[in-house]
């Protein structure tokens, strides 16, 4: 029986989550035993001796301590959301703190630029006070537009899940400590990386799949043209979620990527009622 512990040893062994998800489901197909050379190419992992001899010299006493570090759910488990099963490269393991429950709400995706002005900020407020609770808020407590999409859901006592780009036990950008600590204790925060995973710059757009994937939708505030937002926008779309965009001024650049996204068919929003009526009356 595959554990949880084992999908944790295999990544840290150097199976990408793409290769277990490859494992995972010749073991579905297959109900059989097979060597970690059979499991390496099954996984389709770069360097199966490297993967064989990492796997081996693991000190799985101490990886046991690093794995309890923090409370986790796996694919395997019955309490996965079922909209992140059904994305491209679903996460096999995810780690968390908080209140796991929040889980289980419909679930809005807030994203956009870091370097938001007071118009983006504002926005966000507005919007998410509007919706009154109809949603769980998340986002990927980066500066900007996620830090004030959690704080505006905390404000209006709205549920909010952060997905971040780092182990559990590692704060970034540093100057949001304090709210993710906050969100620790009183919302949720997820994330697939292990203890102590620096803030890589593919996690990011890693990340965003998790936010899109849990999302019915994706509202895009305040966003320059090519920005990390699209990324997420692209994920949402490839996974059929809808994507909600706040128009901003055609001057100074800050919106191309909103302003371009209305043009390509996502949903202008001006008021909460923009995105509601998608979902509460049809």
């Amino acid at each position: 029986m595959i554990t949880n512990f084992d999908l944790f040893r295999w990544k840290k062994a150097g199976m990408t989550n793409l290769g277990v998800n490859k494992l995972l489901k010749f073991f579905r197909k297959y109900d059989i035993k097979i060597s970690l050379r059979q499991m390496g190419q099954v996984a389709q992992v770069k360097s199966i001796p490297n993967f064989i001899e990492q796997y081996k010299n693991q000190d799985v006493k101490k990886l046991r301590i690093d794995y309890k570090k923090f409370s986790s759910f796996s694919i395997l488990d019955d309490l996965y959301p079922e909209r992140l099963r059904e994305i491209y490269n679903p996460p096999v393991l995810i780690f968390y703190q908080g209140n796991i429950d929040l889980l289980k709400n419909p679930k809005l995706a807030f994203v956009g630029s870091r370097l938001a002005g007071q118009s983006g900020i504002k926005a966000v407020q507005k919007i998410i006070t509007e919706l009154n609770q109809s949603f769980t808020i998340v986002s990927g407590l980066a500066k900007g537009i996620d830090t004030a999409s959690h704080l505006s859901a905390i404000k209006t006592k709205t549920p909010t899940i952060a997905v971040i780009g780092t182990g559990l036990d590692i704060f970034y950008p540093l100057e949001n400590r304090k709210i993710q600590e906050y969100l620790a204790k009183n919302q949720l925060v997820l994330s697939e990386y292990s203890l102590g995973e620096k803030p890589l710059k593919y996690h990011f757009p890693e990340r965003n799949r998790i936010i899109a994937g849990l999302s019915r939708g994706v509202v895009v505030v305040e966003a320059k043209l090519r920005s990390g937002s699209l990324i997420t926008c692209e994920r949402a779309l490839e996974e059929g979620r809808d994507i909600f965009a706040i128009p901003g001024n055609i001057a100074d650049g800050t919106s191309d990527d909103c302003n371009h996204l209305i043009q390509q068919g996502a949903k202008l929003v001006y008021q909460a009622q923009d995105i509601l009526e998608e979902y509460l009356y049809n």
